[in-house]
């Protein structure tokens, strides 16, 4: 009865969230943090009366309050100054015209054909070293100058985007994630065949999200799709880089390698520290370790991106320094405050019985791999973050492998490869990444749970049956 209590709690949050948003148009700030205290309440309250057990971490009334603090504080000092230098970044792309420089020379690659394709693959290839929300916000601008430039469907480009990010995010190491679950499984040693795998499987968990980017964009439109349609005229001279709306708007337009630098250069320097930080230790313990951990810091990265945007100014004055820079410092505010909210509402459910209980109950099932996808998945849905669902699934299996038959190298990776599965199932509410997307794209919350929400759930689904198809051939 707890069990289900608990999640009733946790369905009927996320209701109220999705009612209060779309139909109260209440903004979602003030929802998320009310959210958080409804289901602090909802679990302190029958506790003081001795009507919940403690079955894991249990919210108090003297704690509900630092619980919610902790869990806004960590996300803002996670990623607020990330999503702050990733928003300046991308206006100064966006008004130097850098970001159409971008576009001009991922289309030449790719074709003008396939964009959607496109996003799908540069987020996958991104996310393996870098966290995906990180990712999202620094191919934002890059994402909206293709969308503009081969006049697409704002929806279908996104989630492209942001599926593609999500894909290799739980699937392939060097991502903390998955190397957590690895370890957790005794795979320390046999890191390559992981990645692999994940690798091969992560395409198929790609692909899936980009047919279904394709399908609803054809379904859905938000205000960016509304936007570029009021200056279709002007960006069908765009397509041409010397037309003369190009010419008079930015007199000349920066060079390919300067205009990919704020971008590309982070995720290069993430990436390095990502395999400096790697267990094997390719880059030594001296000078050159500790000078690429500093700068594979998301927060450092962006620092440096920022400071190489500043050499796509046109000039030096008050407009460029205090105006283009305020300009994303204010678009910033809400994404970070929104973003954070979600962070407390995803720390209130990881205070609660709810995920210990999913988790006890799910790892008495004799289902092979499957135990290990409906555990994590149901973490995931519940307690909001891929990583927590990575690291405890994989936790809680350790002790399991040999009951289910999983104990050889190969059941172990494609445990690893099925909690992935399920840490991509689904991204809601209480997901910093869900906010990430939705603000950054500026859909409601109701179209984001049709889009990202449905993306993420189909994707799951998807991976867990190539999973399971993998180990009837090979186990």
């Amino acid at each position: 009865m707890e069990t289900l209590y608990l999640i009733a709690l946790l369905v009927v949050s996320i209701i109220l969230i999705v009612l209060a948003t779309s139909k109260l148009k209440i903004h979602s700030f003030i929802v998320l943090i009310l959210a958080s205290f409804f289901v602090a309440f909802g679990v302190a309250i029958p506790q003081s009366f001795g009507l919940l057990q403690n079955g894991g971490k249990v919210l108090k009334y003297d704690g509900i309050a630092s619980v919610i603090s902790n869990g806004f504080g960590s996300i803002l000092a996670y990623i607020g100054i990330v999503i702050v230098l990733g928003t300046i970044i991308g206006i100064i792309l966006e008004k130097s015209g850098a970001a159409i420089k971008m576009a001009d020379f991922i289309l030449k690659i790719v074709g003008p054909k396939r964009p959607a394709l496109a996003m799908s693959i540069i987020g996958w290839i991104v996310s393996i070293p870098v966290f995906c929300d990180s990712g999202f916000i620094i191919l934002s601008s890059l994402r909206k100058s293709v969308t503009k430039k081969t006049k697409s469907s704002a929806v279908t480009m996104s989630i492209a985007l942001s599926t593609g990010l999500y894909a290799s995010h739980t699937l392939v190491p060097p991502t903390p994630g998955p190397i957590a679950a690895a370890g957790n499984l005794g795979l320390g040693s046999k890191l390559g065949l992981v990645i692999i795998f994940g690798i091969f499987i992560s395409l198929f968990s790609m692909f899936a999200g980009y047919i279904w980017a394709k399908y609803i964009g054809k379904k859905i439109t938000i205000k960016e799709d509304e936007d570029n349609a009021k200056i279709k005229k002007e960006l069908s001279h765009g397509i041409d880089l010397q037309g003369d709306e190009i010419t008079k708007k930015y007199h000349k337009l920066p060079s390919t390698f300067m205009s990919y630098a704020p971008i590309l250069i982070p995720i290069i320097l993430i990436a390095l520290g990502t395999v400096a930080a790697f267990p094997a230790h390719f880059l030594g313990l001296g000078f050159v370790y500790e000078f690429f951990i500093f700068l594979g810091k998301p927060v450092n990265a962006l620092v440096i991106g920022f400071l190489l945007s500043l050499f796509l100014l046109p000039k030096y004055d008050e407009e460029t320094l205090t105006n283009w820079i305020g300009e994303g410092v204010k678009a910033a505010g809400p994404i970070v405050l929104i973003t954070a909210a979600g962070g407390a509402f995803g720390a209130v459910i990881k205070a609660t019985p709810v995920a210990h209980a999913l988790g006890d109950s799910l790892s008495h099932m004799n289902l092979g791999l499957l135990v290990p996808f409906i555990i994590a998945a149901a973490l995931k849905t519940a307690q909001g973050s891929s990583t927590t669902a990575l690291v405890t699934t994989s936790a809680i299996m350790a002790s399991l492998m040999a009951s289910l038959g999983l104990d050889s190298t190969y059941g172990a990776v494609l445990t690893v490869m099925a909690i992935g599965a399920g840490a991509m199932t689904v991204s809601h509410a209480n997901d910093s990444y869900f906010w990430v997307v939705a603000q950054f794209t500026q859909m409601d919350v109701k179209t984001a749970y049709k889009t990202q929400t449905m993306a993420t759930l189909i994707q799951g689904l998807v991976t867990i049956v190539v999973v399971m198809i993998i180990g009837a051939i090979i186990l």
